[in-house]
């Protein structure tokens, strides 16, 4: 079994997550059009989610998708890339750029 110590506990090795921070135009429209790619979500392997916003910024948010390798998540950032970012019709509400990051968990 690999894993790593935790608090004197063998723990299974954490998941590998896909970051992704935009501004947004509106909320209620992106949610609509996230929602949209539910299957693909669960087709790329993503274990769960956690969307977050700052509590200053409501045109702003942060997405954590979470994967079991980071092939997956690098797979994923790739589809967001060219086939739902690149077009204005699968990306509604989205404004400007998205940034995306590949984390491991090194503490929790």
């Amino acid at each position: 079994m690999t894993g790593q110590e935790n608090n004197g506990n063998l723990m299974e090795k954490p998941m590998t997550t896909l970051r992704i921070e935009h501004a947004i135009n509106d909320f209620g429209t992106w949610q609509k059009a996230f929602d949209s790619f539910a299957e693909a979500r669960t087709k790329a392997g993503v274990r769960s989610l956690a969307i977050r916003r700052p509590v200053d910024d409501p045109g702003y948010l942060m997405l954590d998708l979470e994967f079991d390798t980071a092939a997956q998540a690098e797979a994923f950032a790739g589809f967001l890339r060219q086939r739902v970012w690149s077009s204005p019709a699968s990306s509604p509400g989205l404004a400007g750029t998205p940034q995306t990051r590949i984390l491991d968990l090194v503490q929790s």
